[in-house]
Order: structure tokens, then sequence, then C-alpha cells
């Protein structure tokens, strides 16, 4: 019936769903950087996890900024060779259905809003620490109306700080700090020189837990939502960010309200994306 993708900077997740409530076990591989190495492995996986069976529509999301129409990437900094390119063409001419692409944070955040931490709750700010920061905002249950989409990730946190890399041009940047600069997978490897998985000090995960709650202040304080869900490998791997000090740090600084939402680890762990993209399929 549905065909589903979460497409990350560093992981490809498919899975099909018979029936449009739930889906089979999911296949992971690795994302390829070449797009069009990207689209052969969507449509192996693809054909793998549908066994021949009839797809009457496919959706997921891709990680970065879509255009307005969202058919393509125009914005992707862990996938840059996936910018620009005919993504929804593509998909739609791989397996002849109807194709709905979103943010790929957007829909994780969906996800855990219907089905996982954040279910039963009003609104619901999302964010994944991952490869990269992103987020959504999702009001009873719909990511929130929005423009040009959510990028929390590229907040600033520090002035006189680091740009992420993705918005770096060239050796010239702004010295400003983004959140996804201190606190994202990638950019701990490069200022550490080792994966984050491999990192076992805990004055490390202590200062990224205090760089985080700035982030989550500056989301509460715009969003004003009745609980934080926080995802993605740097917060739910045993080596990670830990969420008991985020939320310490976010009540030592967010003073403005009398009192704060609930701070929460994600429910659904890795496959978020795909329970987002299953409701949004389902409900189209």
């Amino acid at each position: 019936m549905y065909l589903l993708f979460d497409i990350g900077g560093s992981k490809t997740r498919m899975a099909f769903s018979v029936d449009g409530a739930v889906f089979e076990e999911p296949r992971v591989v690795a994302t390829p950087s070449d797009f069009k190495v990207g689209m052969e492995c969507i449509r192996k996986i693809g054909s793998e996890v549908a066994k021949g069976r009839h797809v009457q529509a496919v959706g997921g999301g891709v990680p970065g900024t879509l255009d307005r129409e969202k058919k393509m990437l125009v914005r992707a900094p862990h996938l840059k060779a996936w910018a620009g390119k005919p993504l929804h063409s593509e998909l739609e001419k791989i397996f002849s259905a109807p194709v709905l692409i979103e943010n790929d944070a957007a829909l994780a955040g969906l996800g855990e809003a219907r089905r996982g931490a954040g279910r039963e709750k009003s609104i619901v700010a999302y964010l994944t620490i991952s490869t990269g920061v992103g987020g959504a905002r999702i009001v009873q249950g719909e990511i929130d109306f929005n423009t040009f989409g959510f990028e929390p990730g590229h907040q600033i946190i520090d002035i006189g700080g680091e740009m992420c890399e993705g918005c770096r041009v060239g050796e010239k940047h702004m010295n400003i700090g983004h959140l996804e600069e201190y606190v994202s997978g990638a950019a701990v490897k490069r200022r550490f020189g080792q994966a984050p998985s491999e990192i076992i000090n805990p004055a490390v995960w202590d200062e990224l837990a205090r760089f985080l709650s700035y982030g989550l202040h500056n989301t509460i304080v715009h969003w004003s939502p009745e609980i934080v869900v926080l995802g993605g490998a740097m917060i739910l791997k045993k080596n990670g960010i830990k969420i008991e000090r985020v939320r310490e740090y976010v009540k030592e600084i967010c003073t403005v309200f009398q009192e704060l939402p609930d701070i929460k680890e994600a429910a659904l762990g890795d496959f978020g994306g795909l329970h987002g993209a299953l409701e949004l399929i389902s409900r189209r």
C-alpha cells in the first residue's frame, strides 16, 4: 500500500505499510552522498521492502530545506550533491506512484507528537540532535503552518562563535555560533577528532548538554510548547547527551516563565521519521 522513507544525512530507512496503520520491519542502509547513487539505492531497497506489492503512494523525509512546492532540496548541508536535484520527479518515475516529501526532522516530530512522547500534547517542540540539528513545531497533531520550514539548528547561541559548516562560504564567514556547530554529531567529530560514540569523558557530554540548553531556552521562549521532545543519536545512544543535565541547565537559564515544559527523550527511537511519514501519507 504505502512505501515510506526517511533519508537522513547518515542513514536511510525504508519500510512498507499494508494497512496505513503500522509498517513492517524497516531496512536501514547508509545514505549515499551522490544523488544518482542515492536514487538507485532507494529503488533497490524500496523494491525489496515492497516485495512485489502494489505501491499506492510514497512518502517520507529528507534532510535540509525544501522548496515551497516540496519537490526538491534547495539546501542540504549534509547531502550537498542532492540539492537542486529533481527528487520528487525521480521518485515518481521510480515507483510510478504519487509522492509526498517533507523535512525529515518535521516528520520525526510529527511521529512523536502522534505516536510517541508527545501524544496528547497540544504543542510539541521536537529537536533531533544527530549528524546535524533539526526540528519542528507540531500543533494539534499537525506540522505547524510555516513559510520556509523550521531550522532550529541554525539559531545563534554564541555571538562571536562558529557558524555551522554548511553555512560557511569558503574561508569567509561571520563569527556567529550556530547551535548545530556546538552539539551535532558531525561538529563534535570535527572538534574532538573522534566519533561521538567513542567519547567517554563525562565532562564533554556535560558541556554539550549546557550548549543544547541554550538552544532549548530559545525554542521554549519562541514556540511556547507544552513539551519538548529530543531525538537523534546524540541523545538516544548510550554515549550521548544526558537529558537530566539538559533539564537542569534549562531550569537554571529559562526563568521568564513560572513553569517550564516537560523535556523528554523521543519514544520512537530511530524510526520516528517513518512513523511521521505514515501519518503524513495516510491522512492525505
